[in-house]
């Protein structure tokens, strides 16, 4: 896993032995046990990660109007009850131009005002819930609702 996976051994003396990894890929999810010698002792620590991951199909930039989907993927093992999509901090209702089914979330039309952070939340039979965030960015025009633009004779127009 290197580069990825860091340990601070100048915190060893403090007792800390904190793995670092950066960035989490899919495939790290597991369990990861820990064992510390000292003299004669040993102290041992088992800790499950568990990786989410929101990405973005097809995967390229999104232009303004062309349909998109955000897929929402866990690797918790229980069973899937519900998933709800946050724009902007505000619950989407999954209607008209956004679709939600089995993790994902369809935007048929998107405009310029979807770009930003989408996060998915998702709810599991065993009651663990489990939310990522994903920075849409679309690529369009965001000028005037008018698209008829005055400038007087002589002026420069933008």
């Amino acid at each position: 896993m290197k580069p990825r996976v860091s340990v601070q051994s100048s915190a060893f003396r403090n007792g800390n032995f904190s793995l670092r990894i950066d960035p989490v890929r899919s495939e790290d999810a597991g369990l990861y046990e820990a064992e510390v010698m000292y003299n004669t002792e040993v102290q041992s620590c088992q800790v499950k990660l568990g990786v989410i991951t929101v990405t973005l199909s097809p995967p390229r930039p999104v232009v303004e109007n062309e349909p998109l989907l955000l897929h929402c993927n866990s690797s918790h093992q229980a069973s899937l009850v519900e998933t709800c999509w946050f724009h902007n901090r505000h619950l989407v209702p999954t209607s008209g131009t956004f679709c939600s089914l089995h993790g994902a979330l369809s935007i048929l039309r998107p405009v310029m005002s979807d770009a930003g952070p989408w996060r998915c939340q998702l709810r599991y039979s065993d009651n663990e819930i489990i939310s990522a965030t994903y920075n849409l960015q679309i690529l369009g025009f965001d000028g005037p609702s008018n698209p008829v633009v005055y400038a007087a004779a002589g002026s420069a127009a933008d």
